[in-house]
């Protein structure tokens, strides 16, 4: 089977994403051949891209996908032919219009779930189910503040601790964002570029500050992280977009409070079979429950990923984007 696939032989900027034309074989032991319909972009995309974070070179781009199986491996069970799948990885290579994929990362997907929305959410639904329910564990009743609320991550967050009852303060830089966060349920979304966003949450909560911090941001809303969380709260530090964190003095969460810091990363708490399963689960619940709604803002052609790349680190993007590889 003939495809195309992304890759880079340097890190840097969009620029270096090339692509090539590549002959796929049979499925081996344990293996699917996956044609893709519709490919997630994640902000991890661009840390393996630039160098934030380390990859072999060259390499593919890309952890989430979904597609329909065309042929099966040996020892490959649960899987046929026709049947309907999505990856989140942790193997790269996404970026492409069909590909050879470990059968363990696939999961099949539900009638009610098409391509394009589990491109677009498994990855971050995954990421928002072990943040809220694994690692943060947040209560009915919390107020919570999600920085980048108007974002892939960020929209499901805000409607993912709504459905569980907890209040929730948003950040977002725009008008249109702002409008983007209310509708996804929060009660109050201030625009960090207009406010002082620490002042303004101590004020909703009458200067105690919120038990919990989700920031996807990183070394931009650190401080105002710290400020914005009451005294032996926690920050979920789950992302750079803003910078990583990097040179903290612990001291400085004990004269914020004695709050706690948590980097947490997907994979860790998605480690084993049944921790996948059942977070998979979850989210599929979530999603055909209505509880909550994924927002494709922006979708490109597949070979467009270096223009949707830098959309996505400029701020362009509102919920999630997809790659749309041609249909053969």
């Amino acid at each position: 089977m003939q495809a195309i696939e992304a890759f880079i032989e340097k890190q840097g900027g969009p620029q270096v994403i090339d692509w090539r034309s590549v002959t796929l074989g049979d499925p081996g032991p344990g293996e699917v051949l996956l044609r893709q319909t519709a490919v997630g972009l994640n902000y991890i995309d661009t840390y393996h891209r630039d160098g934030t974070y380390p990859v072999e070179l060259p390499g593919g781009l890309g952890v989430e996908a979904a597609g329909e199986v065309i042929a099966i491996g040996p020892d490959v069970h649960g899987l046929q032919p026709g049947d309907r799948v999505a990856t989140f990885g942790p193997q790269r290579n996404a970026y492409a219009s069909a590909r050879l994929v470990p059968a363990a990362s696939l999961f099949k997907l539900p009638p009610g779930i098409d391509d394009e929305t589990a491109a677009a959410a498994l990855l971050k639904a995954c990421t928002v189910e072990a943040l809220v329910e694994r690692c943060a564990r947040v209560e009915a009743g919390a107020t919570v503040l999600v920085h980048a609320a108007a974002g892939g991550v960020g929209l499901i967050l805000v409607q993912w601790l709504k459905a569980i009852g907890a209040s929730v303060i948003g950040t977002v830089s725009t008008e249109a964002k702002e409008h983007a966060a209310r509708e996804a349920g929060a009660d109050h979304v201030i625009r960090y570029k207009q406010e002082d966003v620490a002042a303004h949450i101590r004020e909703i909560t009458d200067g105690q500050g919120v038990p919990v911090t989700f920031d996807g941001i990183g070394m931009a809303t650190w401080a105002t992280s710290l400020k914005a969380t009451a005294r032996r709260g926690l920050i979920v530090s789950y992302g750079n977009a803003g910078g990583p964190v990097t040179g903290v003095n612990l001291g400085v969460l004990a004269q914020h409070g004695s709050q706690f810091v948590t980097r947490p990363t997907l994979f860790d708490y998605y480690l084993h079979p049944g921790e996948r399963a059942e977070g998979a689960a979850r989210v599929f619940e979530m999603i055909e429950s209505g509880a909550v709604r994924i927002t494709v803002g922006q979708r490109y052609s597949l070979e467009d990923a270096a223009r949707a790349h830098a959309d996505l680190e400029a701020g362009r993007t509102t919920g999630s984007s997809l790659l749309i590889p041609e249909r053969s």
